[in-house]
C-alpha cells in the first residue's frame, strides 16, 4: 500500500536523522551551544516589549562570537532547513495527482526554506532592511499561479521552515514538518472528504476502483450533410425459376 511505504519512509527519516544529532551531541556535548535550536523557548518565555525591534535573542546561539562560529552557525542553519523540506517533497510527490502534478512545486518546497533563512537573517535586526525586502519583493511580479489551494499549504510550510531555521528554532521547523507530513499522509491514506465523481486532490490509492472510461462517441455529422456512403455488396443471386434446368 502506498500510503504504508510512505509512513514508513517518513517514520525511517526521521528516526535516522535522530540518531545521528543524538550520536553528534553525545561524542561533542559543547556543540549544542553553536547550533540553531532553543529558539522556541526564547520566544516564548521572554517576549519582547517593543515588536518592532525584532527577536535577536532567539536567533543567536549562546557561544558564537567568531567568523567561523558564524558560518557554522549560518550553515546549519540553512542544513537544517533543508533537511526538514525534503520529506515535504516526498508527501507531495506520492499524494499529489498526476494531471495536476507541478514538477516546479517540488523545486519551491526545497529552496525556498533555504532563501527565507538567510533572508530573516538579514533583516531581523534591522527594520529600515525589512521594508528594503518588501518593496523589491512587491517590484518583482511573480505570474505563476498555483494549480490549487492545497498547494498553497506546502508554500506556507516551506515558509514556515524557513523562518524557524532563520531566527535559530530548528526544532520549530521540524515539529511543524511532522505535523504537516502526517497530517497529509492521515487525509490520503483515509481519503477523507472523498466523493464519486469527484475533482480529486490527492491521488487515488485504489486505482481498481475507478470508473471504466467511456467509448468515444461516434462523430454527429453537421445538419444537411450526409455520411460518406461505403462499398455497395455483391447483390445476392436470384433463386432459379421452376421448371427451368
Amino acid at each position: 500500500m502506498k500510503a504504508f511505504q510512505l509512513f514508513v519512509k517518513l517514520t525511517a527519516y526521521y528516526v535516522v536523522i535522530g540518531i545521528i544529532v543524538f550520536a553528534a551531541l553525545s561524542v561533542f556535548p559543547a556543540l549544542r551551544e553553536y547550533l540553531p535550536v532553543g529558539g522556541v523557548e526564547a520566544l516564548i518565555s521572554q517576549p519582547d516589549t517593543n515588536p518592532l525591534e525584532g527577536s535577536a535573542r532567539a536567533a543567536t546561539a549562546q557561544q558564537v562570537g567568531t567568523f567561523g562560529e558564524s558560518i557554522f552557525w549560518l550553515t546549519a542553519a540553512i542544513v537544517g532547513a533543508l533537511l526538514t523540506a525534503i520529506p515535504v517533497s516526498w508527501v507531495y510527490m506520492e499524494i499529489r495527482t498526476g494531471e495536476e502534478y507541478d514538477q516546479s512545486l517540488i523545486s519551491t518546497i526545497l529552496i525556498l526554506p533555504v532563501v527565507v533563512t538567510g533572508i530573516v537573517i538579514i533583516v531581523q535586526n534591522s527594520l529600515a532592511l525589512a521594508f528594503a525586502l518588501a518593496g523589491i519583493a512587491g517590484a518583482v511580479r511573480f505570474k505563476n499561479s498555483l494549480k490549487s489551494s492545497g498547494d498553497a499549504l506546502f508554500i506556507l510550510i516551506s515558509v514556515g521552515t524557513g523562518l524557524a531555521a532563520g531566527i535559530g528554532a530548528v526544532e520549530l521547523a521540524i515539529v511543524m514538518g511532522l505535523g504537516f507530513n502526517y497530517a497529509f499522509l492521515l487525509l490520503w491514506a483515509t481519503e477523507y472528504g472523498e466523493r464519486a465523481g469527484m475533482k480529486r486532490y490527492m491521488a487515488d490509492l485504489d486505482p481498481t476502483n475507478c470508473p471504466p472510461a467511456e467509448a468515444p462517441l461516434a462523430p454527429v455529422p453537421p445538419a444537411g450533410s450526409t455520411l460518406p456512403a461505403g462499398p455497395t455488396p455483391p447483390a445476392a443471386p436470384a433463386p432459379p425459376m421452376p421448371g427451368s434446368s
